[in-house]
């Protein structure tokens, strides 16, 4: 009885973190949420930022234009997200923490900017480069906690991480709630200056993980793209892009046409405007509550049946929900309820993202894993942004927001084909 006692006592010892490490994560997790907010917001605030610019640029602000001009600037702000892949190379050349507090401070300033604009081409460019910074924060984060933290706690570290972009839709939920409705939408660009802070507190207080430290010392300079595309990493990295980017279109086709979504449930149901915006932020809330208990769930989960059959799980979770709630519950009558209630599986299946932070670093070597962490997002927010494009001209054409945003379903479905092909990674340790 004692012996089992013992080994239960042992199991639940864990490694201490030093100050670096803590300060590390909570930089990387504000990053990381920070940035979420930032990109939310632009869904968020979409429709009265467009209203307003259109006009100014000679176009009439009517639904149909809002919408096409929204989905043109969102497709060029994952362009953006998708040439982030820049900081990969960098991040392996001269350190994790430097150039995460490059990336914090581009989508910073840019998306302060962005209130400042007098029509859609200036709301563009702000955004385009937002997107370039706000694409690297994920990769150099995730990289820097799977390196710096202890071997027995990273793995648990990938969802704590996760929970933080979702912790700024719900951010970014609560400044519209609050800021937006009374202020406006520049008010809330003006908001996203403030990881500003965030960046120059990680510069002067974290230092780079041991392990890439050890590894510069002794790496002889190679080209980390070329490598992750040569005969040994070749085919994991191409199974990755492919799954990252099946995740990705899942995302942002649930995340970013959600609002739009409930405004448009809300205002069928009798709301006033401002009711409509406060439910469509509350409805956020919701859904990003789901998706901070869907990353807690997933590092348990991949550590008891493996990564492969967790993220094949979730992806199937993102295909039910996708297609309940924009295939069936938008349509009803009484939508409104059921369309919510949806939200919430559809944002606890969508901490499939988690399981990346967790899975990408243990398939590369440390002299090439910000590169190959960098790439594989980047690729999938490249195709992301076409997707996006045919999406709005769907929904231009078709007339409704629903049936478009449901078949996306479909690509978790071929995910499901896909993840056999990825190498399992259970119970080994980051290779070094």
């Amino acid at each position: 009885m004692n012996t089992v006692t013992d080994r239960r006592a042992v199991a639940r010892q864990r490694t201490p973190l030093n100050r670096s490490q803590i300060a590390g994560f909570w930089g990387a997790w504000a990053g990381w949420t920070l940035d979420g907010m930032d990109s939310f917001i632009y869904a968020l605030v979409l429709t009265p930022a467009l209203t307003e610019l259109l006009p100014r640029s000679g176009f009439a602000a009517t639904p149909s234009n809002v919408g096409l001009a929204g989905s043109i600037l969102f497709a060029l702000f994952l362009v953006g997200w998708g040439l982030s892949f820049i900081w990969g190379p960098l991040a392996d050349r001269f350190g994790r923490t430097k150039v995460l507090a490059a990336t914090i401070f581009t989508f910073a300033i840019f998306t302060g900017l962005a209130a400042t604009s007098t029509n859609v081409w200036q709301l563009g460019i702000f955004r385009f480069i937002a997107g370039v910074g706000i694409g690297g924060e994920w990769a150099l984060a995730g990289t820097y906690v799977a390196e710096a933290w202890p071997e027995d706690r990273r793995k648990m570290g990938a969802g704590y991480l996760q929970t933080g972009y979702y912790a700024g839709f719900f951010l970014a939920a609560a400044l519209n709630y609050t800021v937006g409705v009374h202020f406006g939408w520049r008010a809330m660009f003006l908001t996203g200056a403030v990881p500003v802070v965030v960046a120059i507190l990680i510069l002067l207080r974290v230092k780079e993980p041991e392990k890439w430290q050890k590894a510069d010392a002794k790496t002889v300079r190679v080209k980390p793209l070329r490598e992750i595309m040569g005969p040994a990493y070749r085919r994991r990295t191409w199974v990755a892009c492919i799954l990252l980017t099946i995740a990705i279109i899942g995302l942002w086709a649930g995340a970013v046409y959600e609002p739009s979504a409930v405004i448009q449930l809300a205002a069928r149901a009798g709301m006033s405007k401002g009711d409509s915006i406060r439910t469509a932020s509350l409805a956020t809330g919701l859904l990003s509550i789901g998706t901070i208990l869907g990353c807690l769930a997933l590092p348990p989960l991949a550590e008891r049946i493996g990564r492969k059959m967790t993220l094949a799980v979730y992806f199937a979770g993102m295909a039910v929900s996708i297609a309940a709630s924009f295939g069936w519950a938008f349509y009803l009558p009484n939508g409104l309820a059921p369309f919510i209630a949806w939200l919430f599986v559809l944002g606890f299946f969508g901490g499939n993202f988690a399981l990346f932070s967790l899975w990408l670093p243990e398939q590369f070597e440390t002299r090439v894993r910000a590169t190959a962490f960098a790439f594989c997002t980047s690729f999938g927010r490249f195709v992301g942004a076409g997707v996006n494009f045919l999406l709005g001209a769907a929904v231009l054409h078709m007339q409704t927001l629903g049936v478009p945003i449901a078949l996306t379903a479909l690509v978790f479905v071929l995910g499901l084909f896909v993840i056999p092909f990825a190498p399992e990674t259970k119970g080994e340790t980051l290779p070094q």
